[in-house]
């Protein structure tokens, strides 16, 4: 892989990331339509290191808030305030998409990274994230967020194990569908995605410096993640206040499109 190439995909995997366009699907896509080596699993998972950076900067004082919550549920042994809460939502938020990351592991590195079910999944979830956004009324706010709906948009994480779903877009739509307005979705998603790509990175990261090493293109990657990361989660955060999330509805339908288009042409 050359510096341009890992420059580009980690751009690519922090735009996408938190944007729900689905960054599984760009990664796998890109060196496809470009003729590039794939880089695999691996290097995607050292990528979300940079994402990982982005969130726990982007939401400092949030993440601060929530660790003396924690200590104050330990010491406390009871839940009172909305952080306090917020802390045993992410929880159960991230137990779904654990166990699923850990049971459907290979498959995510194969099976799962074909280009006709990227495209398919890209066209089905973006039609759902139109829906999901169109018709739900937004009259919720994070605060009011329960123990079930945290569960649920823990459950549809698993999904995103499936390249073209998207982790933001999964949990944005069941946000939605939960008629949590579309601030409050995006946040709960941003910060739900800190526990798992934690644990992805803590348990991958070591196999991928052993086999390549700390390489100039894998340092070139995770700062062009964590940079353009941190550009999408302002971006969204501000643009959901006054829109809804259909032009990414749409960008996806029209990405899986041409991605069939290409398929056919090749043959």
């Amino acid at each position: 892989m050359t510096t341009f190439q890992a420059l580009v995909l980690g751009l690519v995997q922090g735009l996408t990331e938190f944007l729900p366009i689905s960054s599984s699907a760009h990664l796998a896509l890109i060196p496809w339509l470009f003729g590039w080596q794939d880089p695999g699993l691996a290097f995607d998972v050292a990528l979300h290191f940079g994402t990982l950076i982005a969130v726990l900067w982007y939401f400092r004082e949030e993440w601060g808030q929530l660790i003396v919550a924690a200590v104050s549920i330990v010491r406390k042994r009871r839940i009172e305030t909305v952080e306090e809460k917020r802390v045993v939502f992410l929880i159960l938020a991230t137990i779904p998409g654990a166990i699923a990351g850990l049971l459907l592991e290979k498959k995510a590195e194969t099976a799962f990274r074909a280009p006709a079910l990227t495209a398919t999944a890209l066209i089905v979830m973006g039609i759902i994230l139109w829906a999901a956004d169109r018709f739900s009324r937004r009259e919720r706010e994070l605060s009011t967020m329960r123990w079930l709906d945290s569960l649920l948009i823990g459950v549809s994480q698993v999904f995103a194990l499936l390249p073209g779903v998207s982790r933001s877009g999964s949990t944005i739509t069941t946000g939605r569908l939960l008629r949590l307005d579309r601030q409050s979705a995006a946040v709960f998603s941003f910060l739900m995605s800190m526990p798992i790509i934690a644990a992805a990175v803590v348990l991958k990261g070591p196999g991928v410096l052993r086999s390549g090493g700390l390489s100039p293109q894998l340092i070139v990657g995770v700062l062009a993640a964590a940079a353009s990361s941190w550009l999408a989660i302002a971006i969204l955060l501000r643009y959901v206040i006054r829109h809804s999330f259909g032009i990414f509805a749409l960008y996806r339908i029209v990405l899986g499109i041409a991605v069939f288009a290409v398929l056919y042409a090749r043959g």
